[in-house]
């Protein structure tokens, strides 16, 4: 509106200067809160309510999302971090099989955060009584306005209540809306119905909970919509790409600061430039973009949008590497842009015959493929730096880490057969002497079902699906394409009906990860494509990868809650584990799981016909990974594992002119780190992390560097502490607490 329609908007900023028109909400979009990372939420209200507060002059005070399918359990403590201690929703109501219990109530979050959530209760007109599916577009009719009141949950406490009317998705109020409101407002019988703004109704109610003397409800988890579980996976390549994006702005903000370091002015950082990259990324995460749920227009622009995000992000990272690296033959430098010290196989994107050597001399196991040479990295420092040096020799004789007799293979970790349809029939964990699989089990079975829902075709996945499932086992390619020191690759390629999917299976040597990197040329229509791993575990909840942190889900149906959720997000991994052994499984852009009884599947394909006929047709590209370890997900290394299925280490042609190894480390491995960048008003550093274990720990933070001062702040910038002073910053962190650094240079 702003850059397209200047005039009108100029009448927009005039109308909220005398508070005809309400400028809040907080988030830059009414965002999906299922499938954008923690550091997406974040942004969205960074600069959401940034734009309000320089735009209108207003501090943000409630976050607004009527049409959102589902609440990260995160959200309570981002708000709160910001600022922010309402929040308001109505799509909650559409639950399939229950009603939430309460209307008004506080909601307490992942690390124990709590903020005042209300729901709209206003039915549509032709709702049948007991019905509580409400709505945010309401109709000022007597019998929405008295279904309103009737509704709620929390008489006993709260006597003011919120209608939203007006035609929403297409339009706002209309004279004769208005006229009602009046006539209603005098009919005897009916709720007095008076305007007011959502920000005074919010305040008012807030004071009516901190003052009664009644019962407040705490609701004490995510909230969970039992419905739309079809856009954990509907349209897979924004997923993808939001993904990619959210990972590469990553890197780039660090980078960009590592070189203004470099050039010893804080001025040098590229925020401005990503900051105009994450307004494109934010406004793809729109409630109907990424969940899959817009007409086929939206995916062709959306496209052209993450070649411009992905453009910039690209010439910002590419600008930084050549700060930071000068030419220099034979030399190599591999960047580990984690919190972690980490080992990793880096792949060289070159062949020649010789070795690797590390900064120290020592030779590093390496392994020529097709145009890269694999090296094992042994160590490569936090948010830091290593060097590898080639040196040209003759072919050096390495012996393969792997044996194979048929479909029997043999690695350092297991032993695995292989069935004639390309499934894992045997997987046995030597390190820990364990069958992974039940008796009789096949894992990785690529299983199709018939998906029809009832309704809302993108949006939805019904239970009924699993009644029909078919099993993909033509197997039409099955072949060992690289056999070295480091791995060991099995391409196998199926086909099914119009379909093609090409898969290489990646067994490592000095890993325990199994990669399933995919190819699939999908042309199915109302069908939905999952990978299934049987796991020779017990337990009753899995755990499940979430923003800032991650959450328990009955893996049972002993309840219609526990059944609801048949289908569940998790971001990065998905976890069954006993005591001392379990099972994750890993992936790099899936985001839809259930996971049954002793059961880990992973959603992969869907392809609905509405509201986009064309609707996930052609190709995709997608890695999953099976990573059985030791003790829970904390003890096997699931959250570092999955970090680096994600985010591989970079290597880049020359030698670091960066004089640290480090640019932070922490010295508490349940720490994960998840942004460093320039503040957005161009002043300071800033560091975000959080505790992923969910347990209290003590952190001291090191930087490579040397700066004045640093203070905690919340996640719009602000600080919310004094400046100190030290070398070291020491913290405390509640479990799955986020914390924030300002750094100042000067």
């Amino acid at each position: 509106m702003k850059e397209e329609f200047p005039k009108l908007y100029e009448k927009i900023k005039a109308r909220a200067a005398k508070g005809r028109w309400e400028a809040d909400g907080a988030m830059w979009v009414e965002a999906d809160c299922n499938l954008t990372s923690g550091e997406s939420l974040t942004r969205q209200i960074l600069l959401g309510s940034k734009f309000i507060k320089d735009e209108f002059g207003k501090d943000v005070e409630y976050l607004w999302l009527p049409d959102v399918f589902g609440y990260s359990w995160a959200l309570p403590q981002i708000l709160k971090k910001a600022g922010i201690d309402m929040f308001m929703t109505t799509k909650i109501s559409w639950n399939q099989y229950n009603r939430m219990p309460h209307d008004t109530f506080k909601w307490k979050g992942i690390d124990g955060s709590e903020v005042l959530t209300h729901f709209i209760t206003t039915p549509e007109p032709w709702n049948e009584p007991g019905s509580w599916f409400y709505t945010y577009n309401g109709k000022l009719m007597p019998k929405t306005v008295k279904g309103t009141w009737d509704a709620y949950s929390e008489k006993h406490m709260n006597n003011d209540l919120l209608i939203t009317y007006g035609f929403g998705d297409g339009g706002g109020v209309n004279r004769d809306m208005l006229e009602q409101r009046r006539r209603i407002d005098r009919i005897p019988g009916l709720p007095n119905l008076k305007t007011s703004t959502a920000a005074e109704y919010f305040r008012n109610l807030k004071k009516t909970v901190e003052t009664t003397d009644q019962y407040v409800h705490t609701w004490d988890g995510e909230l969970y919509l039992e419905y739309h579980r079809g856009t954990y996976t509907s349209q897979a390549y924004n997923k993808r790409m939001n993904r990619k994006m959210e990972l590469l702005y990553r890197r780039a903000e660090w980078l960009t600061v590592m070189e203004a370091l470099q050039e010893r002015s804080l001025d040098a950082a590229r925020q401005e430039d990503l900051t105009a990259g994450w307004k494109h990324i934010l406004t793809n995460q729109f409630h109907d973009i990424i969940p899959g749920s817009s007409i086929h227009e939206v995916y062709e622009d959306s496209k052209r949008d993450y070649l411009y995000i992905e453009g910039v992000g690209k010439e910002v990272e590419n600008k930084a590497y050549d700060a930071l690296v000068e030419e220099k033959e034979n030399v190599y430098t591999v960047f580990n842009g984690s919190g972690w010290c980490m080992g990793q196989i880096a792949a060289v994107p070159e062949t020649r015959q010789g070795i690797y050597k590390d900064g120290a001399g020592n030779v590093l196991a390496s392994q020529n493929a097709d145009g890269v040479t694999y090296v094992q990295i042994p160590s490569v420092p936090s948010m830091g730096t290593q060097k590898i040096v080639f040196e040209e020799t003759g072919a050096l004789e390495t012996d393969a880490g792997f044996t194979i007799h048929g479909r029997e293979i043999e690695t350092p970790f297991y032993s695995i057969a292989l069935n004639h349809y390309g499934q894992i029939t045997r997987l046995y964990d030597k390190t820990y002497k364990r069958e992974v699989l039940p008796a009789g089990e096949r894992a990785n079975v690529l299983q199709m079902f018939e998906d029809k829902p009832l309704d809302n075709d993108a949006w939805d996945i019904d239970i009924f699906y699993q009644e029909k499932m078919r099993e993909i086992t033509e197997l039409t390619k099955f072949e060992v394409t690289e056999c070295g020191a480091l791995q060991m690759t099995v391409h196998m390629e199926w086909s099914y009906m119009n379909t093609v999917i090409a898969q290489d299976m990646i067994l490592y040597s000095t890993g325990r990860r199994i990669d399933f990197k995919t190819n699939v040329d999908y042309h199915e229509k109302h069908q939905l494509l999952k990978a299934a791993f049987p796991v020779d575990i017990r337990s009753t909840y899995g755990t499940y990868d979430v923003q800032y942190g991650n959450v328990r889900r009955p893996n049972h149906w002993n309840t219609s809650w526990d059944q609801a959720r048949f289908e569940s997000v998790a971001h990065r991994w998905a976890d069954l584990s006993e005591r001392n052994y379990g099972v994750s499984v890993l992936n790099d852009c899936k985001y839809g799981h259930d996971i049954k009884d002793n059961i880990i599947r992973i959603s992969l394909i869907k392809a609905a016909t509405h509201p986009d006929h064309l609707q996930d047709q052609g190709n995709h590209e997608f890695t999953y990974a099976l990573l059985p370890h030791c003790g829970d997900f904390v003890e096997g290394n699931v959250v570092k594992e999955a970090y680096a299925l994600n985010d591989p280490m970079q290597i880049v042609k020359g030698e670091s002119r960066i004089s640290y190894d480090s640019f932070l480390s922490f010295d508490n491995e349940q720490v994960e780190l998840d942004a460093v960048k320039k503040s957005e008003d161009g002043k300071y550093i800033v560091i975000r992390f959080h505790e992923f274990a969910g347990s209290k720990q003590s952190v001291t933070m090191k930087l490579g560097f040397t700066f004045r001062s640093w203070a905690e702040c919340d996640l719009r910038e602000r600080p919310i502490a004094q400046w100190e002073n030290g070398k070291e910053i020491c913290m405390e962190l509640h479990p799955y607490e986020i914390k924030t650094v300002l750094i100042d240079m000067m």
